[in-house]
C-alpha cells in the first residue's frame, strides 16, 4: 500500500502563481504541460478478470473467496466472518457487467453494474484493484459515509484553489506541519504531473473504525485517473494524504 509520511506526495514544486486560472482554463493548460507519469503493471485484460472474480464472489455471497481477493493491508483489517457480515445488506446481484477500466499509477479503478432486484434495477459499483489485482476497495456508487463527504469536500477545496478551507478538515496537529502555502505547492505540482483535474469521481472508504481510517478520492485527471489516499484519525480528522512515492 503506497502510504507514506508525506502529504500529496507529488510535492516537488518550487512556486506557483498568485492567481489561479478558472479550472476548465487550468486543465487545458496542464494536460500540455503534463511529464510522463509512471502506471501500474496491471493491463486491463487482468483487471477485468480480477473484478469478474470480485463480482463473482460478490454474486454468490462467498465470504471466503472475496477475502482471498482482498489486498493484504485490508485482510490485515478484517476477516472472512466480517466480509460476510457486511453482505448481510448488499444488495443481491442478479448479473454484473464491467463499464470502463482505468488504469491509474499504482492501482485501477474499474467501473462495473450490477443488476439487482430481479433484473429491474442498474447500480454502479466501483472497484479499486491493486498492481496485483487484489481489492483495495469498493464502493455502491450513490451511498455516502461522512469521512467519504468530507474527503470529498477537502479535495474540492483544494481544486478550487480554497487553500485555507481545506487546511480546516486536517487534524490539528497536521495543520502545524502543513502550511496553506504547501497545499497550494503540492497540489499544483500534482495537477501539473497528471495534467490537470478533469473531475472528481467519488470517494470510497478502504478502511474504517480503527484508529486510523482510510478513504480514496478518485480523480480523472488529464492523463490518468487515479485515486488520492486521505487518512483520518477515529475522529475523522485527516492526519495525512499520499498519492505516490514516485513522484516524490
Amino acid at each position: 500500500m503506497k502510504l507514506t509520511s508525506c502529504l500529496l506526495a507529488a510535492a516537488l514544486a518550487t512556486s506557483t502563481v498568485e492567481l489561479i486560472p478558472a479550472p476548465s482554463v487550468r486543465a487545458e493548460s496542464l494536460l500540455s504541460q503534463a511529464t510522463e507519469a509512471p502506471r501500474t503493471g496491471l493491463s486491463p485484460r487482468q483487471a477485468t478478470e480480477a473484478a469478474t472474480a470480485l463480482l463473482q464472489a460478490i454474486q454468490t455471497k462467498n465470504a471466503a473467496g472475496i477475502y482471498a481477493l482482498l489486498s493484504s493491508p485490508l485482510q490485515a483489517a478484517t476477516t472472512a466472518e466480517a466480509v460476510a457480515k457486511r453482505l448481510e445488506s448488499a444488495p443481491g446481484i442478479e448479473t454484473f457487467r464491467v463499464v470502463a477500466v482505468n488504469p491509474g499509477m499504482d492501482d485501477t479503478t474499474v467501473d462495473t453494474v450490477a443488476i439487482t432486484n430481479g433484473g429491474t434495477r442498474e447500480v454502479p459499483l466501483m472497484l479499486v484493484l491493486d498492481d496485483d489485482g487484489k481489492l483495495l476497495a469498493w464502493k455502491w456508487v450513490g451511498t455516502m459515509r461522512p469521512i467519504e463527504q468530507t474527503a470529498l469536500n477537502f479535495v474540492k477545496d483544494l481544486d478550487a484553489g480554497r487553500w485555507v478551507a481545506a487546511r480546516y478538515y486536517l487534524d490539528l496537529d497536521f495543520q502545524k506541519e502543513i502550511s496553506p502555502a504547501d497545499l497550494q505547492r503540492k497540489w499544483t505540482k500534482l495537477e501539473t504531473v497528471l495534467g490537470g483535474v478533469k473531475r472528481i469521481k467519488s470517494a470510497l472508504v478502504a478502511s474504517q473504525g480503527g484508529e486510523q481510517q482510510l478513504v480514496l478520492v478518485t480523480i480523472e485527471f488529464g492523463t490518468v485517473t487515479d485515486n488520492l489516499f486521505v487518512i483520518f484519525n477515529r475522529q475523522g480528522r485527516i492526519i495525512n494524504v499520499d498519492f505516490s512515492a514516485d513522484l516524490v
